[in-house]
């Protein structure tokens, strides 16, 4: 009796996920192929697509299922996780209207397409007033979902089941000193020299060397695809189907090089997960904390490593032979690990990025406590970039324009930047330990001992585990800031002889 009943709670995810993923074809689109005009009828057919999956989800009978499921005594352990999981996910989007919904993806379209406008024009203005709009729904969403001592708390929970200000206040303030200590160390050192990261790199050669170089880190390209958009990102619509986006500046070989290692990394992930849980909680990544421990793993760890670049900077120099054929391996390696304040946060070193996302996460719960308004946003900023970094910001698109993520509604997000950093120099301490050699095996061209233990510990489990939980599972304890920091020192203190 329970296997039929279970059955039906299978198929009902299901068709709900196909709904959803229905959805998310229809973003990716939106932000890689949509021509201008289509931007009203897209936004309408999301949230039409958005509301019904959000009314099946939250059915009455739907929910009855589910604790009859629970009452069960015979089902199997990932069974009754997996039930455990939707009843937690059914029980909060009870709490969300379905017209709540519906005018929470219409919200996020107009912004979205305002967003756009407002980088082609370089002004924050075209972009306050959705963007205010986009504050006031989450505010509402707090509400609706409740929370204890700060409205925020309900945000981040999205994003990091469990996360809060509290939490969150702790990690950085424990990191921001260290961090801050050792760019000072690094200020007073001889700069490493980058300029030739900064010639000419014709957009189709840079194309074919980030194809390249997803390939080397085992992208499955019969499972996923590479496009541009106006922000790299990934999505998914099942683990054999997982899209990544880049973007070229022809003067910059870094910006299309770590979007393509960053993003791959997150498609790893998604295309690691349980093909047989598809739209099962099991079937679905752990955090958006986890999911950067992956990106930044394979961008930072792997791919800002020397061993990765004994290896693939050949491949560099046969594509780009004219702009790297006087520079050597190990002035390559030090150029890419630079450390210099910047503006763009996607661009910026390993130590001044955690920089960038305590300024976003401060202006967010500003934003949502009602602490500033949208108005103040640039000058905050601005402000906040010249006192932790000391540099003067030119303009919106180079600051406050700079992200996608408030105009897809994403508040609560920044934080699991830097604790994706955290997490993953935590796992990669781990994989080394267990593995002697995988650096050498890295130095050879071949990833596929990182890539296998991040599958067996961290893929394999999907939801099951919560990040704290599953980064205990993974290396023995929960997360731990002293491995990034040790990272960080023994890297850097090479890198500008500390």
């Amino acid at each position: 009796m329970s296997s039929n009943l279970y059955n039906t709670y299978k198929t009902t995810l299901q068709k709900i996920a196909d709904i959803k993923y229905a959805t998310a074809v229809l973003q990716w689109d939106q932000e890689t192929y949509l021509p201008p005009k289509g931007a009203e009828a897209r936004g309408r057919q999301i949230a039409t697509l958005t509301e019904i999956a959000h009314e099946q989800f939250t059915e009455e009978a739907f929910g009855n299922l589910l604790q009859e499921l629970l009452s069960k005594d015979n089902l199997s352990g990932k069974q009754k996780r997996n039930v455990q999981l939707s009843l937690e996910d059914y029980t909060k989007s009870k709490k969300l209207p379905s017209a709540f919904i519906r005018q929470m993806s219409e919200a996020v379209n107009k912004s979205f397409h305002a967003w756009m406008d407002a980088r082609k024009q370089n002004s924050f203005a075209v972009f306050q007033q959705p963007l205010n709009d986009i504050i006031e729904l989450k505010r509402q969403e707090a509400d609706l979902l409740g929370y204890q001592h700060h409205p925020y708390n309900a945000l981040m929970n999205d994003y990091d089941k469990g996360l809060t200000v509290a939490i969150t206040d702790k990690i950085f303030n424990d990191l921001k000193p260290q961090l801050i200590h050792l760019l000072n160390r690094i200020k007073v050192k001889p700069q490493v020299g980058n300029s030739f990261l900064h010639q000419h790199f014709n957009k189709n050669e840079q194309w074919k060397f980030g194809l390249e170089i997803l390939d080397a880190i085992h992208f499955d390209k019969q499972a996923g695809r590479q496009d541009i958009s106006e922000h790299p990102f990934t999505i998914n619509f099942c683990s054999s189907d997982v899209r990544v986006t880049t973007r070229i500046d022809e003067n910059d070989f870094g910006n299309m090089t770590w979007s393509c290692l960053h993003e791959g990394g997150h498609a790893l992930y998604e295309q690691g997960l349980s093909e047989s849980e598809y739209g099962l909680p099991l079937g679905e990544y752990c955090s958006l904390s986890i999911h950067e421990s992956q990106s930044r793993l394979w961008e930072n760890n792997v791919g800002r490593g020397k061993a990765f670049w004994q290896h693939h900077y050949k491949l560099a120099q046969q594509t780009f032979g004219k702009q790297f054929a006087a520079i050597s391996a190990d002035d390559f390696y030090r150029a890419i690990n630079k450390v210099e304040p910047s503006f763009i946060r996607t661009e910026a070193d390993e130590l001044t990025y955690h920089l960038h996302v305590m300024i976003r996460y401060e202006i967010e719960k500003m934003l949502i406590e009602g602490s500033i308004s949208t108005k103040d946003i640039p000058a905050y900023w601005n402000e906040h970039y010249e006192k932790y970094m000391g540099i003067k910001v030119p303009d919106d698109k180079n600051g406050c324009l700079q992200d996608v993520h408030w105009s897809h509604g994403s508040f609560g997000y920044f934080a699991t930047y830097s604790l994706g950093s955290l997490y993953a120099a935590q796992l990669y301490a781990a994989i080394l330990k267990e593995n002697v050699s995988v650096e050498t095996e890295i130095g050879e061209g071949n990833v596929q001992t990182v890539l296998n233990w991040l599958r067996k510990n961290i893929h394999a489990y999907g939801r099951y585990f919560t990040s704290e939980e599953l980064c205990k599972q993974a290396t023995g304890e929960t997360l731990n800031s002293n491995y990034f920091t040790k990272y960080a020192n023994d890297k850097y203190g090479k890198i500008y002889n500390l």
